[in-house]
């Protein structure tokens, strides 16, 4: 029997039934159960419990802050490592990188440590969301318009191989691991223990425009807003958002934008929209606190909720996107369902490191169906699914983060991208030890 520092539960001990879900935080659970469960204590727990899996028969899961919609770490006949005590962090003020564990919450922990140090990094919106998972997947965080994304700025990590090795990779030391490991999400290879970030200086100035339009104008501000977008300075966070308001029982279109130190004229494009004298709110450049900002966020992604999430990076002529999109801003199944159609301009403007995330346009869409009720599902997974298949003849690809494959799978790297992430999982992981992807994505 192989000894743990951490916890480790098989099927049908006390505890295993809790373990299986510990985390998880989208409560439309599968049925889908490993075979044990490790929360391991340290890298050498870990490189232990990939060791055992070999010798048990048994394929590796993972679970870093258990914030996917589809519960990637949920499968049959796995392992489960769980990495839940890997929550350290240590700021080097050296190089300004900042080491963080797999199971840090990137708004609730990281950024207030990083706070004290007069540091930033881009983690994900939603501020109960691990490093782990987010970084894995490429990571939209905030303002990845203008600062790109989160795995880019991914210095080195630390990562069990499949062999039960634990290696340092980066650009230079196992580079072909440091490649997959920036891009491919669950479908990884290996355990993350640890990621070494590169941080930029605090931003100095943080304000908030907001125009709210009644929803029988969304085809004029989606029309206005699908070139409009092109004018804001890459300072500047943007997105559309389709959503219903507290105490309202009717949704509206919100145009959001955040500007990081952009001064109060980068959001003046806003004010071109042909109707926005129509506008029901209307707030312009406002100081806001990142505080405030991520409060907004938990309060749009409660918990003890179940949900439905997909996602599309659209590309088309406006005369065939918009009216496309128009019925998911203006007809939510739930009070609590939102939609967001973001901005990528600048970050197409430049060429991106060659890593396993390879799939992007300057237009992302993405749905979030949340229900409280299992007598809600069916509503919700058919909105869902006639939303997704209005959008799927623009799609290009997917991110990673809001897919469910088992559902609707799409494109999630380029054709090159793709060929080549096989052959470096059958040199590193030949016996499979590692399951990839629950479904199959389209390549």
């Amino acid at each position: 029997m192989t000894a743990f520092t951490g916890a480790f539960w098989r099927s049908g001990d006390t505890g295993f039934a809790e373990a299986t879900t510990s985390r998880v935080f989208n409560h439309r659970r599968p049925s889908r159960r490993p075979a044990a469960v490790l929360r391991a204590a340290h890298a050498a727990d870990v490189a232990a419990g990939v060791k055992l899996a070999a010798a048990e028969g048994w394929k590796v899961a993972v679970r870093s802050g258990g914030h996917s919609w589809a519960a990637w770490s949920l499968r049959e006949d796995t392992l489960l490592i769980d990495l839940a005590l890997f929550t350290g962090m240590s700021y080097d003020p050296a190089d300004a990188t900042v080491a963080v564990g797999p199971a840090v919450r990137g708004g609730l922990d990281l950024d207030p440590y990083l706070a004290g140090h007069g540091r930033f990094f881009a983690v994900g919106h939603a501020p109960t969301v691990g490093m782990g998972g987010f970084l894995l997947q490429g990571g939209i965080g905030w303002n990845c318009r203008g600062w790109g994304w989160a795995a880019e700025s991914i210095e080195s990590m630390d990562v069990v191989t499949a062999a039960g090795e634990l290696v340092r990779c980066s650009e230079t030391e196992n580079a072909d691991l440091f490649w997959a490991a920036r891009g491919s999400g669950p479908g990884f290879f290996g355990v993350v223990t640890e990621f070494r970030l590169r941080t930029r200086p605090r931003f100095r100035e943080l304000t908030r425009s907001t125009y709210v339009y009644p929803t029988e104008l969304a085809s004029e501000v989606l029309t206005w807003y699908h070139a409009a977008r092109h004018d804001l300075p890459p300072s500047v966070e943007l997105a559309a958002v389709g959503c219903t308001p507290p105490g309202s029982d009717s949704p509206v279109l919100i145009i959001d934008a955040v500007s990081f130190d952009g001064g109060p004229a980068s959001p003046a494009a806003l004010g071109t929209c042909p109707v926005v004298d129509k506008a029901l709110v209307t707030k312009v450049a406002q100081p806001v606190e990142f505080a405030d900002l991520q409060a907004d966020q938990l309060r749009s992604n409660p918990d003890y909720h179940r949900y439905f999430a997909d996602n599309a990076f659209l590309s088309g002529p406006t005369s065939e996107v918009v009216p496309a999109l128009v019925p998911a801003f203006t007809d939510l199944p739930t009070s609590k369902t939102f939609t967001v159609l973001g901005d990528f301009t600048p970050l197409l403007s430049r060429r991106p490191p060659d890593m396993a995330l390879s799939v992007q346009t300057d237009l992302y869409f993405a749905a979030y169906v949340i229900g409280e009720t299992p007598e809600e599902d069916a509503r919700c997974r058919s909105w869902l699914d006639g939303t997704m298949e209005r959008a799927a003849p623009y799609s290009a690809g997917c991110y990673l983060g809001d897919s469910d494959f088992t559902v609707r799978p799409d494109r999630i790297m380029s054709d090159a991208a793709w060929s080549k992430f096989q052959q470096i999982r059958t040199v590193r992981d030949p016996e499979g030890r590692f399951p990839g992807y629950l479904g199959t994505p389209v390549q």
